[in-house]
């Protein structure tokens, strides 16, 4: 988890008062944060993956000085139109197709505040960016722009410009091998024929995202005040948090937020937008699920010392919070000004004897077998997207989506493995051969037969991707998977859009059909972007239990 170094003078400053060393060590820890270490001059906090919007001096002593009960209920700050806009060219529909923009006047910098808005970048970058593969964020001293700006897309031998800590131009593609940035986050543009850039109404060069800011109008220095922010990504809901997170920020710094108008192929949008999220505020729920009795008063009150605001009985959620996206969430925020100090331990009135669940046992063993095999278990997520299941797969399985969903990546609950196998293979292009891999994971089906409409089952997929990988060394590895745990299965030949035809058959178990196994299509491996040849098989673990169980 990150971790950021606070100033403790501008710290305390935010926050409205000193506070001593006694306090900030127990009340940084009950806000949900773990305090790594303190002193007069310095305060380093590990900030959890959920709360971006505490990556910075300005966010964490926001959340804190509401939580002391210092600044409670919603922060309220004000955008104006700058009449300004961003152009957003349909040239990078396919490469990096949204952005989020605002203006910052008013601003006084000196070195502290240029190291407080590195850092947050950095820690942005790192963490809600996911190291810049979702989201990239530039900052741009707007003394230097001639507006408006021009967001697009061009081969990037056609660009050149002074990357920042450069001191020659370079085009985009020498950028890549010859800049350290471009070396770090070069694998980001890899295979693209063109690159996004950033432009003034003069045609300067402001950056080349996700990789580097121009040097010349690209770099804040003390003497700025006025800066141009940009978070660019393939999410615009991703990108307008982000940049809700960062304007915040400078405003705390002092700063005057401005709005631009985004100027895209299908439409105008305006960002920032800081109107707050409004929810209904479900006192049962919260009740049941902290075990707590408290009534509206109560539940206002603390949620007020963790910076949200009511209007007409709903509750509303800071535009910075990018964490709340269920009434559960917002669950967890009372639990954490009620004090988990307060809460009273109770045992339950229920003696059992504790073990090992009999799948889990057999899930566990089949984990084992494999791993001995020389196979590496991964772990993905059970949320993923409509593309990477059906589009990438050719195949059309009805999925379970979600009602809500913050951004397109992670829109729906995985229905099969294998998808998920592929997109490691994927992002792992750049190590060494042979990449043999397997995971065991919830995947989701829908079924009216089930109170809450969706099937839950355990899938187990596994995947040799190497220059002698086909299928017969997958069906080795399930050989000896079958051998290990005792079972015997029987092949049919069948068609899969996944698989090349001819090398792909269906696995059954006691008259039970399982799996599928063979040899992943070209045209899928095309999908992927990935040039060697994968074999693989995937079967459902729920049902080969229950078949061996009643064997």
């Amino acid at each position: 988890m990150p971790t950021i170094n606070i100033n403790r003078k501008v710290f305390e400053k935010l926050v409205g008062r000193s506070i001593s060393d006694d306090d900030l060590k127990d009340r940084i820890s009950m806000l949900g944060t773990d305090l790594e270490s303190i002193d007069d001059n310095e305060i380093i906090v590990e900030i959890f993956p959920d709360r971006p919007d505490m990556l910075s001096e300005q966010g964490f002593a926001r959340a804190f000085s509401a939580f002391i009960g210092e600044n409670t209920n919603l922060r309220n700050y004000e955008v104006k139109p700058s009449g300004s806009k961003v152009i957003i060219d349909s040239s990078v529909t396919s490469i990096r197709p949204f952005t989020a923009c605002a203006l910052i006047k008013g601003l006084e910098f000196n070195d502290e505040k240029i190291r407080e808005i590195i850092q947050i970048q950095e820690k942005l970058h790192m963490t809600f960016g996911r190291n810049r593969k979702k989201l990239a964020i530039g900052v741009y001293p707007l003394e230097n722009i001639a507006l408006p700006i021009r967001y697009f897309a061009d081969n990037p031998n056609n660009v050149k410009f002074q990357p920042l800590e450069s001191d020659r131009e370079m085009t985009g593609l020498q950028i890549l091998s010859q800049h350290p940035s471009g070396r770090d986050y070069g694998h980001l543009l890899e295979g693209k024929d063109s690159f996004p850039f950033f432009a003034d109404a003069n045609n300067e060069i402001l950056s080349m995202p996700p990789i580097i800011n121009s040097h010349k109008t690209g770099r804040i220095t003390e003497s700025t005040k006025e800066v141009f922010i940009e978070c660019s990504g393939f999410d615009f809901n991703t990108c307008n948090i982000c940049l809700n997170i960062i304007v915040t920020a400078f405003a705390d710094m002092g700063g005057k937020i401005e709005s631009m108008e985004l100027e895209y192929s299908d439409g105008k949008k305006i960002t920032p937008n800081l109107d707050p999220r409004r929810i209904e505020l479900n006192i049962p729920f919260i009740n049941k699920w902290l075990g707590l009795n408290l009534n509206e008063n109560q539940i206002q009150g603390l949620l007020a010392r963790m910076g949200y605001g009511f209007d007409s009985g709903l509750l509303l959620v800071p535009a910075y919070r990018a964490d709340i996206l269920h009434i559960v969430d917002v669950a967890e925020d009372v639990a954490i000004a009620y004090g988990y100090e307060n809460f009273i331990p109770e045992i339950p009135n229920v003696a059992t004897i504790g073990e090992e669940d009999d799948f889990g046992v057999f899930r566990r063993k089949i984990s084992e077998i494999l791993i001995g095999l020389g196979l590496i278990e991964t772990n993905t997520y059970n949320l993923t997207n409509v593309i990477d299941q059906n589009v990438k797969m050719w195949t059309a399985m009805k999925l379970v989506e979600l009602e809500s969903a913050v951004n397109t990546d992670y829109n729906v609950l995985r229905a099969w493995m294998l998808p998920c196998l592929m997109r490691v293979l994927k992002e792992n292009k750049s190590n060494e051969y042979p990449q043999n891999i397997f995971e065991a994971g919830t995947c989701f089906k829908l079924s009216p037969d089930e109170d809450t409409g969706v099937n839950e089952l355990t899938r187990l997929a596994v995947v040799l991707c190497g220059s002698d990988s086909d299928f017969t060394r997958i069906k080795q590895v399930l050989d000896v998977l079958a051998q290990a745990i005792d079972f015997s299965y029987e092949s049919v030949e069948v068609e899969h859009p996944s698989f090349i035809p001819g090398r792909v058959a269906r696995i059954s178990v006691n008259n039970t059909e399982i799996a599928f196994i063979g040899e992943i299509a070209p045209q899928t491996l095309e999908n992927w972007d990935i040039e060697m040849p994968v074999s693989s098989f995937e079967l459902n673990l729920s049902e080969l239990y229950n078949a061996l169980k009643t064997k």
